[in-house]
């Protein structure tokens, strides 16, 4: 299946007329994965936020700490569905099932993650990240007691939030520039 959409309604530039940094962040990228996500070709129309919103990425979801590299990408599918962000889903869905080593978590959590096959723990993370991206003005203290209640720290209810919260800014640039999910995306991690 070819990508017949273009995969950004705003300009992508090519890799040759991009800063240096920039091109070989992509190129590394593309020689691990075998392709260029478009996420990184529709963000390089504007290289400062390119390299802020990359920055910022890999703090939040290549960092140590208590919450796998599986359950921050169950985040980002989770909120990214109700958000109603085909790119985010899609590719991150890939990530997810890579991460998770399960061909069948990332369609239950995009499409209903509370009755998905994840535990209790998991179900209480994505009730808060989805609190986070839907109504943060309403997280209370009885918010942080549950997630306290499952095992979770200070530091990964901060995780939870700021994962929930910097993919609802990626949800909207993507849905704005009407950015297209790579067709490689659709079967990574499925055999």
């Amino acid at each position: 299946m070819a990508e017949t959409s273009p995969v950004s309604r705003f300009p992508v530039p090519e890799l040759a007329d991009l800063p240096d940094d920039i091109r070989e962040r992509i190129v590394a990228v593309q020689e691990k994965s075998g392709f260029i996500p478009n996420v990184f070709l529709v963000l390089a129309h504007r290289p400062d936020e390119f390299r802020a919103f990359f920055a910022y990425h890999d703090a939040l979801m290549e960092k140590p700490g208590n919450l796998t590299k599986a359950e921050r990408e169950m985040i980002v599918v989770a909120t990214s569905s109700l958000n109603q962000c085909q790119y985010c889903v899609v590719a991150h869905g890939a990530i997810l099932r890579i991460r998770a080593k399960d061909p069948l978590i990332a369609d239950q959590v995009a499409a209903n993650y509370r009755k998905a096959d994840i535990t209790d723990r998991q179900k209480a993370m994505l009730d808060f990240a989805v609190r986070v991206s839907n109504e943060a003005n309403k997280v209370s203290e009885a918010d942080f007691d549950t997630l306290k209640s499952h095992g979770f720290t200070e530091e990964d209810v901060w995780d939870i939030a700021a994962i929930s919260a910097f993919f609802g800014l990626s949800n909207r640039i993507a849905n704005v520039t009407n950015m297209r999910p790579n067709t490689e995306f659709y079967s990574m991690g499925r055999g």
